[in-house]
């Protein structure tokens, strides 16, 4: 069993001051983690997009703050919400018109053997690219999947998210989290596939 979270007297301070509604409160809580949460909403909408999902998250944060109990970091608490922000975005969205994922994955023949069986990758074969360039890469490449999956695996893989978190944040269950995030890998693996190949070339 894990131990209950204790803040210390900086974040006790500022969490006291932010109920009291002061302004530098408000100042100093958007210097320390406006440039975090920015990043985090980057990874699943546009610049633009994530700007607005960051501004909205002070907003709904400074509303709720009187309720915050301090169980988790306040970090902890703002990144959930920007989380939540940006997933209601892509809600959206993906609403509009959900792509099917098939088209993304492996095919597979009678016998169980994938149809088509690509030159196998070198290994660590990312480790060969630039830092910069391997990121965009898989970015690129994960904004590729169905609004559905790319959400799956953004909170599972790139924000490291438990099966339970991600189940609860997108209204599915665990098992379900399981089967989307083998279906995104396998994808993001298919689509990943031909350009780690020509790098290695």
């Amino acid at each position: 069993m894990t131990e209950p979270y204790l803040p210390d007297r900086q974040e006790r301070a500022l969490i006291q001051a932010l109920k009291e509604q002061r302004e530098e409160a408000y100042e100093l809580l958007i210097r320390q983690h406006g440039g975090r949460l920015l990043q985090v909403a980057r990874r699943f909408v546009g610049e633009e997009e994530a700007r607005d999902a960051v501004q909205e998250t002070f907003l709904a944060a400074f509303k709720a703050i009187s309720r915050f109990d301090a169980k988790a970091r306040l970090s902890t608490w703002l990144h959930r919400i920007v989380v939540n922000s940006c997933l209601m975005r892509l809600r959206k969205k993906s609403r509009a018109q959900e792509q099917s994922i098939e088209p993304l994955l492996p095919t597979f023949l009678e016998n169980g053997h994938r149809a088509q069986v690509g030159a196998p990758w070198p290994s660590n074969p990312l480790d060969d690219l630039e830092r910069h360039e391997k990121r965009r890469l898989v970015r690129r490449s994960i904004d590729q999947l169905p609004a559905s999956y790319r959400m799956v695996i953004l909170l599972r893989d790139i924000e490291g998210m438990s099966g339970r978190e991600t189940g609860e944040l997108l209204g599915i269950t665990p098992n379900a989290v399981k089967v989307r995030l083998h279906r995104a890998r396998l994808a993001l693996r298919e689509i990943l596939d031909p350009q780690i190949r020509e790098k290695a070339a």
